[in-house]
């Protein structure tokens, strides 16, 4: 079981966003806009199919691990604890000098693992938050902290739930740091030097 756990970290601190925009650009993401290793910062700096390869490959390393956890029929707890321990490792790279990025995509990844309706659910509630408060990192930290109510709301009560429990805090605690970080309304139009919320 411990095995799995330290899968999840070690697949989460993939810097992926590093590495393609190294590629692309042969820059270090860290260096610009908002300094994290994103899909967003990754657009902001190497463009549109840099940023989608990464979104793709950070959802990845959320979905993988808790899917064979799935399937090896660990109990709903450890399979959050695999969820949380990858979306840390995104957060806190150990292959990027524990500099990552905020989290959601893997979340995602990990969520669309254990249920894919309960994760449109959560993204349904992200982007009505976001367009809510017109703040994402406020939006991310709230959707970390409200999604595991609203799973249960809507009758998600398994592994899902425990999944999101796990994830949403990791978020909530991630995104504390940009409580107060100014952006614009739309998710891609805001000032130089701001953060992004994948």
């Amino acid at each position: 079981m411990a095995l799995y756990w330290l899968a999840g970290y070690f697949s989460g601190s993939l810097p992926f966003g590093l590495w393609i925009t190294r590629l692309f650009k042969n820059t270090d993401i860290r260096d610009g806009g908002s300094g994290h290793v994103t899909t967003t910062n990754t657009v902001r700096q190497a463009g549109f199919f840099a940023g989608a390869i990464v979104l793709i490959l950070d959802i990845a390393k959320g979905f993988i691990p808790v899917w064979f956890a799935i399937r090896a029929g660990y109990p709903a707890w450890s399979v959050a604890i695999v969820a949380a321990l990858a979306v840390i490792g995104h957060c806190w790279p150990i292959f990027a000098n524990f500099r990552g990025g905020m989290g959601l995509a893997t979340t995602g990844g990990a969520m669309l693992a254990s249920s894919i309706p309960a994760a449109l659910v959560v993204l349904a509630l992200l982007l009505t938050l976001v367009l809510t408060i017109r703040h994402s990192a406020r939006a991310a930290l709230f959707t970390g902290l409200i999604a595991p109510i609203i799973l249960w709301l809507f009758q998600f009560r398994g592994i899902e739930l425990w999944v999101m429990v796990a994830t949403g805090l990791v978020i909530a605690v991630r995104f504390t740091i940009d409580w107060n970080r100014k952006y614009r309304e739309l998710w891609l139009d805001r000032e130089e030097n701001t953060d992004q919320i994948v």
